[in-house]
């Protein structure tokens, strides 16, 4: 019987292994992919406090190191059910029992999936503004979406870039109004409308997009040094279904104790509901899901 399992070992997984491991909590992590999750499909971060640029691969491996300095145990692991009421993971044909749960299984932004997406990852396309804008000073980058993140981080990428058009497939954005008319105050963005994104291009990275007109059928390269992908985000929450109080995409409903609708399961990170997906927040959530934890357990009698 272990005290927690944790499904995930991304940021917010691995911040509530450390804390947890703090607390002398017999702690096991579950991760399907490798150690860090999805962060790793973006090489660097500039964002993130007491690194003016840290890649990816070297945060995520002092992560770890903490993890596994504390006796934390991390086992690579395809996570198949979940019995909520009993505490039991089933992974890979075993069974798991804790007396809580944390899940932290991340969000997958949604692809487009066009010929060069995968390909150029990490080479021009990106799924985050906040994350990778400063990589593209005085560039002209495509921003594919329609919806207030579409404007928002058009917006803050016309803060860098020399040029940001915004390719949607309807005749008008989905954003709120006075999104629409800071975007069109904006002489830096450009709008190419009933319009969507056949194909990716490029060499060793993204020099191109290959835009078809949805009313007239008539196709045109877009020569561009980036693109970023806003057409939402699907937390990894399926086999969650039924079990915990989900929102309508997917996303664990869980207030500022990560709490969730079941007593001793925990969410933090990515997979559950709120403003901001950065890693900061990801540790944060991770931080305070681990904290609840014990104060759930210490009032248990552990």
């Amino acid at each position: 019987m272990l005290d927690l399992i944790i499904i995930g070992a991304g940021p917010a997984g691995l911040t509530a292994a450390i804390y947890a491991g703090r607390s002398r909590l017999n702690t096991l992590i579950l991760e399907k992919l490798s150690v860090g999750g999805r962060i790793l499909m973006s090489e660097t971060i500039e964002n993130y406090p007491g690194f003016s640029m840290v890649t990816t691969q070297e945060l995520i491996r002092r992560m770890e190191e903490q993890v596994r300095a504390l006796d934390v145990k991390i086992e690579a692991a395809q996570v198949e059910g979940i019995d909520i009421k009993n505490k039991t993971v089933t992974a890979d044909g075993k069974d798991y029992k804790a007396q809580a749960l944390i899940i932290a299984t991340g969000a997958k932004p949604r692809m487009l999936n066009c010929p060069g997406e995968t390909r150029f990852t990490g080479k021009g396309v990106s799924y985050c503004a906040t994350c990778d804008a400063p990589f593209f000073k005085e560039k002209h980058v495509a921003i594919v979406g329609g919806g207030n993140a579409v404007a928002e981080e058009a917006i803050y990428l016309a803060r860098f870039a020399r040029q940001v058009s915004i390719i949607h497939r309807r005749d008008e954005l989905r954003a709120s109004a006075i999104l629409q008319e800071k975007l069109k105050e904006n002489k830096k963005i450009k709008f190419i409308l009933s319009s969507v994104v056949t194909e990716i291009k490029g060499a060793a990275k993204v020099e191109s997009v290959s835009v078809k007109n949805v009313l007239t059928g008539e196709g045109k390269d877009l020569s561009c040094d980036g693109v970023f992908i806003y057409i939402g985000y699907d937390p990894d929450t399926e086999f969650l279904k039924g079990k915990l109080n989900l929102d309508e995409n997917g996303f664990i409903i869980s207030p500022e104790d990560m709490t969730t609708s079941a007593q001793g399961v925990f969410a933090c990170g990515d997979c559950r509901k709120k403003t901001l997906y950065q890693v900061v927040t990801a540790c944060a959530d991770g931080a305070i899901a681990a904290d609840s934890v014990y104060k759930y357990l210490a009032s248990k009698g552990k």
